[in-house]
């Protein structure tokens, strides 16, 4: 890989670090290519990124976006999204369907280095969506239970 290629690549990285709310590392050694497909997929549909980056490469692209991030070792796959919850459930939902080749490491969740706990946490939550719909339910309460009472 050319010198030109390495800062493109920290380019790029550095302006998706800087406008999301997470970022997953994982350990992805062992999984198929066929899988790491499947993930890609599925943190489409919720708008979040996949990408498998040299470790220096991606210390720079943090340290440039001005974010605190984890010691990266060994071979790592990152997950990222505008949404801290988004990524960190796509990770999750990956890593309990693969136990044996996909395994969360660590994350960056605002700009602070995070702890697989951490990561995990967020994956609990509810989404956007759910929450918007939990929201409603609630207005919707007292109008459903005046009109049959």
């Amino acid at each position: 890989m050319t010198k030109a290629e390495k800062s493109q690549i920290v380019e790029s990285l550095t302006g998706e670090f800087k406008e999301s709310q997470a970022i997953v590392v994982a350990d992805y050694r062992g999984t198929s290519h066929k899988d790491l497909e499947s993930l890609r997929k599925s943190a489409r549909e919720v708008g979040a990124k996949v990408r498998v980056a040299k470790n220096s490469l991606v210390s720079i692209a943090l340290k440039n976006a001005e974010l605190e991030g984890p010691e990266l070792v060994g071979t790592n796959i990152f997950i990222w999204s505008e949404d801290q919850i988004n990524a960190c459930k796509v990770a999750d939902k990956f890593a309990t369907a693969n136990k044996d080749t996909f395994a969360i490491k660590a994350g960056v969740i605002e700009g602070k280095a995070a702890d697989v706990a951490t990561v995990n946490a967020f994956a609990k939550l509810p989404g956007r969506e759910e929450l918007l719909g939990m929201l409603a339910a609630t207005w919707m309460s007292p109008l459903t239970n005046f009109t049959i009472g």
